[in-house]
């Protein structure tokens, strides 16, 4: 990674969402982000649910996006890394993006230095020990016979039954988390344990759709990305300081 430019974090854009009616607006909006970033970006992580939904057969990958992969692309091919993790919504990504895009695909949690300063980064799902129901579905999304099963399903039926599921979901409603509380979320305090085994100074995460930069017991900052649907937020880290941001860009 280069020790000049910045490195930038986002999650949630939830592109192609059933559920949401600016699909169209959303992208260009995000691509619009991708090109104004792109000669200051160091390096850029992707922290989950980039994509509403994402499932990838042998010879079959989902239409559409072509310009946010296209920037992407552009991104890796000027040697810029660019790291994709995957989220609950687009949990079953495997080779094809690694392979067109050149982005490097977490699957897990992953801690690294970026320019002397610790960081833990995800997209945060699974990471919450009190949402027992979603624990159990993510073993099932994630479990190899269970892809190889929904791997047999028609595209057309099997994108359907998807975009079903994905239509009914927290999107489509307006009240979601409105007694929101940082301190007593279940993915902060798995920050609070983890630092008992690990010093850390930025844990950063998606997930909840809210923007949150939490000072936490030491060193140790917790910050919540926000997401593309409402906030058109972003963080970015310049070495000494992170912080986070709305993108204010209008689609004319």
């Amino acid at each position: 990674m280069s020790e000049k430019g910045l490195i930038y974090f986002v999650s949630d854009v939830h592109l192609g969402a059933p559920a949401l009616k600016n699909n169209r607006e959303r992208e260009l909006r995000f691509t619009q982000w991708l090109d104004e970033i792109k000669n200051d970006v160091a390096e850029l992580y992707l922290l989950g649910d980039i994509f509403d939904f994402w499932y990838e057969y042998k010879k079959v990958a989902p239409r559409g996006f072509t310009r946010v992969l296209g920037r992407i692309a552009d991104l890796t091919d000027r040697g810029i890394p660019v790291h994709f993790f995957t989220g609950n919504h687009d949990v079953w990504v495997f080779d094809y993006l690694a392979e067109e895009t050149g982005v490097t695909v977490h699957h897990e949690e992953f801690i690294t230095e970026i320019q002397g300063k610790k960081f833990f980064l995800a997209h945060g799902d699974g990471l919450d020990a009190s949402d027992k129901g979603y624990l159990f579905l993510k073993k099932v999304f994630t479990n190899k016979t269970m892809q190889w099963l929904f791997s047999r399903l028609h595209p057309n039926f099997a994108f359907w039954l998807a975009h079903k599921w994905s239509a009914s979901s927290r999107l489509s409603k307006s009240d979601i988390d409105d007694d929101f509380m940082v301190v007593k979320d279940g993915m902060y305090k798995f920050a609070a344990d983890f630092l008992k085994t690990m010093p850390i100074d930025y844990f950063v995460m998606g997930h909840r759709h809210r923007m949150t930069k939490q000072q936490m017991d030491g060193k140790a900052t917790f910050i919540l990305l926000g997401d593309w649907i409402s906030s058109f937020s972003y963080g970015v880290f310049d070495g000494k300081n992170f912080e986070l941001k709305k993108y204010n860009g209008s689609i004319d």
